[in-house]
């Protein structure tokens, strides 16, 4: 279930107290060229954990991975930047300038300038993200472009004035072609890090050259307002998981309609309501039978099944062992 990616990453940063990034640099220029990222102010109440390599002049790719709710960013709005976003795990919305959200999910891409997310928040749906941001900045590398760039004559003007006509954020949802290029970022040998990351920047922006806009599916984008609704909504139904809601029932509560309800809360959480309601269902079964001395019967009860046959089925389904079994192993493992 996607809570075992949450847990690896909350282990990987339990060192890290809440209100805090970490932030660790690697220069490969051996210069004392200063970072973008420096320039970028953070504040959540959780924690993260940024690892900036800066590769080439104007070149710099960093690896986030963060436990929160939300995080806001801060920074001067430059629209010659570009940054790359790939998400590797969780789920992030990034609510930007002019009340534009794009939401990703594992395998997706964001493209946007710095303009753009200069004032932004970033919700974490799922409580977590990890993926990889690559930073251009266009001025740097009109005079100073990587050699092996020069001999195919790759022009970033050209690159920047395809991606961004209207100057929003683009939103690319995952194929094929983008597994290929980001997910040989992640998981290299300490030592091959910084030789990779020089290789796929350069792959990055030779992706970006070949790319057709018109012909991408892009994702779609929200007004943030929509996505806050939902965020209600899901609260309300976590709150209320004893009770059978319908959609309907949601849609005239909330003033939304169903059509929009369905397909915004799917952008938002990864999954349809129902399918959503019965993960969290189990999620919150798994931890009251670890936690508490709850009969299996009042367990089903409280997260809304009619009977212990119909919670044991569904449990079963999902965790692959029977809920007497679950409670056991974790019982014995205290």
């Amino acid at each position: 279930m996607r809570e075992e990616y949450g847990a690896v990453i909350a282990e990987n940063l339990r060192a890290i107290p809440n209100g805090t990034f970490e932030i660790k640099r690697y220069n490969a220029l051996n210069t004392n060229t200063e970072f973008y990222l420096d320039k970028i102010t953070t504040h959540t109440k959780g924690k993260g954990k940024i690892e900036v390599f800066l590769v080439f002049p104007g070149i710099e790719v960093s690896f986030h991975s963060y436990l929160a709710d939300r995080v806001n960013f801060h920074h001067e709005a430059v629209s010659s930047i570009l940054e790359i976003s790939h998400c590797k795990t969780g789920r992030i919305g990034w609510n930007m300038r002019n009340d534009v959200a794009i939401y990703l999910g594992a395998g997706d891409l964001c493209l946007h300038t710095m303009e753009c997310c200069a004032d932004s928040e970033m919700i974490l749906p799922l409580g977590y993200y990890e993926g990889v941001a690559v930073t251009f900045d266009l001025k740097v590398l009109e005079q100073k472009l990587p050699e092996i760039l020069k001999e195919c004559n790759f022009d970033i003007d050209k690159v920047y004035k395809k991606i961004f006509t209207d100057k929003k954020p683009l939103g690319i949802p995952s194929s094929p072609e983008i597994d290929r290029v980001f997910t040989a970022f992640y998981d290299q040998p300490k030592q091959f890090r910084t030789a990779y990351c020089k290789l796929k920047a350069q792959e990055v922006l030779l992706y970006l050259a070949q790319l057709n806009v018109q012909e991408e599916k892009e994702l779609t984008q929200y007004i943030s307002q929509h996505t806050e609704l939902i965020k209600e909504i899901r609260n309300y139904l976590i709150e209320h998981l004893d009770e059978r809601i319908t959609i309907e029932e949601l849609s005239k509560k909330y003033l939304i309609n169903t059509s929009t309800l369905k397909s915004v809360f799917k952008a938002v959480y990864g999954l349809p309501i129902a399918s959503y309601v019965k993960e969290y269902r189990i999620k919150k079964a798994m931890k009251l039978l670890r936690e508490t001395n709850d009969s299996i019967a009042a367990i089903a009860e409280s997260i809304g099944y009619e009977t212990q046959g119909k919670f044991t089925k569904a449990f079963k389904n999902s965790v692959q062992i029977l809920p007497t079994e679950y409670r056991k192993m974790h019982k014995n493992n205290i």
